[in-house]
């Protein structure tokens, strides 16, 4: 049986490209679905934004599938997140969609729902790719990302090269620039004078664990001793 958010969600994209994440939108995919109005609003408490988000979420379940099919050990690492994030955007059938999803993301009421989404596209990125940081790495790594990925779907909206190769080149530069923050940041573990000026900085940074090897509080993470 599907799933009626399913059944929702199918509806709502042929009208997403004309009238976006709307309530009309959200209207003419109860009807054209044949969805029960009152079970639509139940697992659909906020509309077309909720739908907005399951569209979202589709997309990184069909890159997961794709990426488990792949054979990414031969590449180098930085290779293996630039074929995930390709796959990301690959899996996407019609950009004017996802054009609309980064306008309705973008308003300040819906920000920490975009920011909430692409942080979890990259935590499935990393995670597929056998992440297995447990420390403050944890989230440099998938902060990092989340502002590449940002950056390349911006881009990737306007490309009209052939294939979008401008946009893979462009995903490439920003790994690249990834790679060289890396980097400065060895030397500085390995220069005498700027390791102790870190001493501090990095001893508070190692008492932070990732969250999913620790029950977590309010915030993201956990420290490894009870705060007093």
């Amino acid at each position: 049986m599907t799933n009626p958010k399913d059944k929702l969600l199918d509806a709502a994209l042929d009208h997403v490209p004309f009238d976006g994440w709307s309530a009309a939108t959200f209207d003419a995919a109860v009807r054209d679905s044949e969805v029960d109005a009152t079970v639509a609003r139940a697992v659909c408490p906020r509309g077309a934004i909720d739908l907005a988000v399951a569209c979202h979420l589709r997309g990184d379940t069909q890159m997961l599938e794709r990426l488990k099919a792949q054979d990414l050990g031969a590449m180098r690492f930085r290779d293996r997140i630039a074929a995930a994030v390709r796959i990301r955007l690959e899996v996407i059938t019609d950009k004017e969609v996802i054009r609309r999803s980064s306008a309705l993301f973008a308003l300040p009421q819906y920000l920490a729902d975009g920011a909430k989404l692409i942080w979890g596209t990259c935590d499935h990125i990393w995670d597929a790719l056998g992440d297995t940081s447990d420390d403050v790495n944890w989230y440099t790594k998938r902060a990092t990302l989340s502002g590449v990925y940002s950056a390349t779907v911006l881009y990737w909206l306007g490309d009209t090269s052939d294939g979008h190769a401008d946009t893979w080149e462009f995903l490439d530069r920003r790994i690249d620039n990834v790679m060289q923050i890396e980097k400065a940041k060895a030397q500085v573990r390995d220069s005498p004078t700027l390791s102790k000026l870190m001493a501090g900085p990095n001893w508070v940074m190692s008492h932070i664990k990732a969250p999913t090897r620790f029950p977590k509080g309010d915030l993201p993470g956990s420290w490894t001793s009870p705060r007093r």
